[in-house]
């Protein structure tokens, strides 16, 4: 008599699936994240908490009897703020990433022109090059202004 034992083993080890789905996931968040949004979030969660601080001193100033309208009218002012000031900090945080991304670009490039300007002292090629090209944007300005 023959007998066969049958075991079934995971072609997988279950840890590995675990890692490899957590990894997956994180790479798809990544792609979503969007820090315009997010730092326009961030302003507005500001601007509208600066908002409901002054509204909270104005309520401060009033009476017991008023307490509850006091409340109504903080909460108002939050949900206004909330919906009147995303558009514009998202413009604003939009504009700061934009002029933050040219400076460093600008000084990426200064950078590079430092190098190349070092490296043309010590290498005369390298300068007659850079003479050339110089005299040829010389010669492209000069007939644009005729």
């Amino acid at each position: 008599m023959t007998k066969f034992a049958v075991i079934e083993f995971p072609s997988q080890h279950q840890g590995v699936a675990r890692i490899e789905g957590a990894v997956s996931h994180l790479r798809r968040s990544a792609t979503r994240f969007d820090p315009t949004r997010n730092g326009a979030s961030l302003l507005l969660a500001a601007l509208v908490a600066a908002l409901l601080v002054v509204a909270n001193e104005m309520v401060d100033t009033w009476g017991d009897g008023h307490l509850l309208a006091g409340w109504m009218l903080m909460w108002l002012i939050a949900f206004v703020g909330m919906a009147l000031l995303a558009a514009p900090a998202r413009r604003a945080v939009a504009l700061l990433r934009g002029a933050a991304k040219s400076w460093s670009d600008a000084r990426r490039r200064a950078a590079e022109d430092e190098r190349t300007w070092n490296a043309a002292l010590h290498d005369a090629r390298i300068m007659a090059d850079l003479s050339r090209a110089m005299n040829g944007i010389a010669v492209e300005d000069m007939r644009r202004y005729r």
